[in-house]
């Protein structure tokens, strides 16, 4: 199976999860697409400021992404791409993506607060105590985890220096370093030179491929 065919596939499998499953979940849940959000309701320029459809995408992106970008090439050289595949597309749908849903929906009825604010209002202040640590606990398991991945990745013996061939890790690494710079590259056109979302997007990905040539 080609790689454009897997992701075809992925593609088409996440669209229709967004469209039948994402759309019954908005009904269960009784989203009106029509009412305002805090970002609207509240906007003082500072806490509560709209944000453009393209970026906010972009955060939303990059939530259920995660450490899939970097996780995802090492864990499919070690086990095989159908594993990978498989994680990524039905975990993005029926786990990572109901989550996040339900979080943003949670914190938009609740005027912009956070899960443990939330929780804080509607279980207590013992709760929010309780869910404070938990989440403080996963995340310092989620972010050991995810440093032992990226540091195993960086720390190839074998990065082909003698022999002149590219391998799996170093590949990887390289992917890493990119995003970094990526990041940065973006801020610079969106903030600094004052160019739109689409032009900046472009214009980043274009800065960081040796393939592609300025005019």
């Amino acid at each position: 199976m080609t790689a454009i065919l897997i992701i075809v596939v992925g593609v088409i499998c996440l669209v229709c999860g967004y469209v039948f499953y994402g759309s019954w979940l908005a009904k269960q849940w009784g989203v009106d697409p029509t009412r305002k959000t805090p970002a609207y309701e509240m906007e003082d320029g500072v806490d509560y400021v709209p944000a453009k459809p393209a970026v906010l995408m972009g955060h939303h992106y990059s939530s259920i992404a995660g450490a899939g970008p970097i996780n995802g090439p090492v864990q499919a050289a070690v086990f095989g791409w159908v594993p990978v595949f498989l994680w990524c597309v039905i975990g993005g749908i029926f786990f990572g993506g109901v989550q996040d849903f339900g979080s943003l929906f949670a914190s938009v009825r609740h005027k912009g607060k956070s899960v443990g604010e939330i929780i804080h209002d509607t279980m207590g202040k013992r709760a929010a105590r309780l869910f404070s640590i938990f989440a403080l606990l996963v995340l310092v398991l989620v972010i050991a985890s995810f440093v032992n991945v990226v540091a195993g990745t960086f720390a190839s013996d074998n990065w082909g220096i003698t022999t002149g061939t590219v391998t799996g890790n170093e590949t990887t690494a390289m992917v890493s370093v990119l995003f970094i710079i990526l990041a940065i590259v973006y801020g610079l056109l969106t903030n600094r030179a004052g160019l739109s979302t689409n032009v900046a997007t472009s214009s980043a990905s274009c800065a960081s491929s040796p393939s592609c040539s300025w005019v």
